[in-house]
C-alpha cells in the first residue's frame, strides 16, 4: 500500500505525464488544424504524425483517470464529493477525447481520399467543411471538460491542504484565464487567445513538482493537522 508521500509522487509524476500528453499531440496535430480549412489538401501528407497525436491523446485520457484514481484514497478523506467529481470528470474527459479523435481521423480519411483523387473534389469539400465544423464544437466541449477537471483537481488539493496557498491560487487563476480566453470565446463566436493557456502549463508543472517532492501528506497537510 502506498504511503501519502508515495501516492503524491505517483500523482505528481502522472500530472507531468498528463501535461506532456496535452502539449505534444497539439504540436503533432498542427497540420490538420492550421491554417483553418486547409486540412483537406494538407493532412494526408502528415498522416503518421496525426495518428500518433490521436493515440497520445487517447493515452492521456487514461492517464487523467489514473491521476483521479491514484489521488482518491487521500482526497476522499477531506472531501468525498470532490474526489468523486475528479474521477467522474476524468472518465468524461476520456469520452469526449475519443469523440474528438473520431472527428480528427475522419478529417484525415477525407484528406487521403482527396489526395487519391477517388471522389469529386467539390463533394469532398462540402463534407470536409461539415466534419471540420463538427470537430471544432467537439474540441471546444473537450476543452470545457479539461478545464473542469483541472479546476476540481486544484480544489481537491486545496481541500486536502496538499499545496501551498500561493501555488493553489496561481493554479485556479490560470484555469480561469484558460477558460475565459479559449473555450468561452469559441462558444460565443469570438476569437480565442491561445497564448492565455500557457500559464496553466506552468501551474501544472509547479503543482506536479510540489507533489513529487512533498507528497499528498506534505508540510501543508501536516501543519493543518497540527492546527486542528
Amino acid at each position: 500500500m502506498l504511503s501519502e508521500r508515495g501516492r503524491g509522487r505517483l500523482v505528481g509524476g502522472l500530472t507531468f505525464l498528463q501535461l506532456v500528453g496535452l502539449i505534444v499531440p497539439f504540436v503533432l496535430l498542427l497540420p490538420i488544424v492550421t491554417p483553418p480549412g486547409a486540412y483537406l489538401a494538407d493532412a494526408a501528407a502528415s498522416s503518421t504524425r496525426i495518428r500518433a497525436g490521436v493515440l497520445l491523446l487517447a493515452v492521456n485520457g487514461a492517464v487523467t483517470i489514473g491521476i483521479s484514481i491514484a489521488a482518491w484514497p487521500t482526497l476522499r478523506r477531506t472531501s468525498e464529493a470532490l474526489g468523486l467529481w475528479l474521477v467522474v470528470l476524468g472518465a468524461l474527459m476520456l469520452g469526449v477525447q475519443m469523440v474528438d479523435n473520431i472527428h480528427i481521423l475522419s478529417m484525415l480519411s477525407l484528406s487521403q481520399a482527396h489526395a487519391a483523387g477517388g471522389a469529386s473534389a467539390d463533394s469532398l469539400r462540402e463534407v470536409a467543411t461539415a466534419i471540420g465544423t463538427t470537430r471544432r464544437w467537439a474540441h471546444l466541449s473537450e476543452l470545457l471538460v479539461i478545464d473542469a477537471w483541472i479546476l476540481v483537481f486544484y480544489l481537491s488539493l486545496i481541500r486536502a491542504r496538499a499545496l501551498p496557498r500561493l501555488l493553489s491560487a496561481f493554479g485556479l487563476l490560470t484555469v480561469a484565464a484558460h477558460f475565459v480566453a479559449i473555450p468561452l470565446p469559441g462558444f460565443l463566436g469570438l476569437r480565442a487567445v491561445a497564448e492565455a493557456g500557457m500559464p496553466m502549463a506552468l501551474s501544472h508543472v509547479a503543482a506536479a513538482g510540489w507533489l513529487v517532492a512533498k507528497g499528498l501528506g506534505g508540510p501543508c497537510a501536516a501543519s493543518a493537522n497540527l492546527i486542528e
